[in-house]
């Protein structure tokens, strides 16, 4: 195997799962078992400044070959996944010179990626896949990016000639339960702008993405025994789906794109006398994503009138916003990005993040932080892939941001 490929199933066979719900950073301890190991092999390949803190951040340098001043970049990635689909005992399959076709991925479980469910696998005809055994997810979200990452400091310290400022890398915990940042200690990390590696197919290149909320709705019922029910019992799950209903029927993400917002049921549980919504709601534009928090806050006030003051409460808390902001007024970060693409005959696919990243939140923390492409495919699920020259790419794309950043 290629060693980009072997550094990539290795980390890929730690289970890193992270848990929703929990207070403590990292939310499992097993994500920190990747992170020693990601510090051991940091020091290993040269690394300078390697370090990993109580909560599992891990952080290291590469320091300036060159005489001039140039900023501190910095490339950041997450060590967990998703909790979604479970990640443990991942079996990756390795399918060199895929010609097309579907790819049984788990005869005895009859698990096969289909090209009529995943027409995208097509376009990777004469490149090598990696899939899952149709049994967990891969982890290519974010484990491709944290590969590409060590790969290319490792590629900058066996070629000196290639001339860079000081680098800055960041492993996080804990970014698929939305607190991958809450405790990245950004002096210390000392970057003047950085790049998560954590987007898609191959050209990705993103400095927008949603305004999110999270919003939980309570409704309170009242249970009598349903034969002599009548003028008194209050059904708490009746209720909360009369409200489900009142939401616009098209504004949900399975039937939106591009710049269109949401409003997306996540969970709900409860009884007759108990019952709790949780929605997140999402819109690039800030004007609207306000608009959407009124229409919670309007329909559970409308909830109250018709069913009393303390039948239904909401709790709803921002929880991260659309980088675009903070990214704009150094736009140049994008650009070096961008023209170190088309440098590599790669054609740079600007669009908006349908979701968010770590670096949105590090980009109102101080930290300016546009995403990168990592290759991946079907994130959060047993149809996972990444094509390895996907890969490869990616690295290539952060030597080349290093290099332009010196020369510019």
């Amino acid at each position: 195997m290629k060693p980009i490929v072997e550094r990539f199933i290795r980390y890929v066979k730690f289970d890193t799962e992270s848990k929703a719900g929990v207070e403590a950073i990292p939310s499992t301890p097993k994500q920190r078992i990747l992170a020693e190991h990601l510090v051991a092999e940091l020091n290993k390949i040269g690394m300078e400044e390697v370090t990993i803190d109580e909560h599992a951040y891990v952080m290291a340098s590469l320091p300036s070959n060159v005489a001039h001043e140039v900023p501190v970049i910095g490339f950041v990635a997450h060590m967990d996944t998703s909790p979604d689909f479970s990640g443990a005992n991942v079996q990756p399959k390795i399918w060199e010179n895929y010609q097309g076709g579907d790819l049984v991925l788990n005869e005895a479980q009859n698990i096969v990626l289909k090209v009529a469910d995943f027409p995208e696998v097509e376009e990777y005809i004469g490149q090598d896949l990696i899939t899952t055994d149709g049994t967990t997810l891969l982890g290519a979200d974010d484990k491709a990016g944290v590969t590409e990452i060590v790969t290319a400091m490792e590629y900058l310290i066996q070629h000196p000639e290639i001339k860079h400022g000081k680098i800055r890398i960041c492993f996080t915990p804990d970014e698929e339960v939305g607190r991958g940042a809450d405790l990245f200690d950004v002096e210390k990390f000392g970057a003047e702008y950085a790049y998560t590696l954590d987007g898609g197919p191959v050209g990705e290149l993103e400095y927008e993405n949603f305004n999110a909320a999270g919003a939980e709705i309570q409704f309170k019922g009242v249970s009598v025994h349903p034969g002599s029910a009548k003028d008194k019992m209050v059904n708490a799950m009746r209720m909360a789906a009369a409200f489900a209903m009142e939401f616009p029927e098209k504004e949900v993400p399975e039937h939106t794109e591009g710049y269109e917002g949401f409003f997306h049921l996540v969970g709900m549980d409860g009884n007759l006398e108990d019952t709790k919504l949780q929605y997140i709601i999402r819109d690039h534009d800030h004007a609207k994503y306000e608009a959407r928090k009124q229409f919670m806050t309007d329909t559970v006030e409308k909830y109250k009138k018709l069913h009393g003051e303390d039948m239904v409460s909401l709790k709803m808390v921002d929880q991260y916003f659309n980088m675009r902001e903070k990214v704009e007024p150094v736009m140049h970060i994008v650009d070096v990005a961008e023209e170190a693409m088309k440098q590599l005959d790669i054609k740079p696919l600007i669009k908006p993040i349908r979701g968010g990243t770590d670096g949105s939140r590090l980009s109102y923390m101080g930290l300016p932080c546009p995403n990168i492409f990592a290759g991946g495919h079907n994130f959060h699920g047993k149809f996972e892939f990444v094509p390895v020259q996907s890969m490869e790419k990616a690295t290539e794309v952060i030597v080349r941001i290093a290099e332009l950043t010196a020369k510019n």
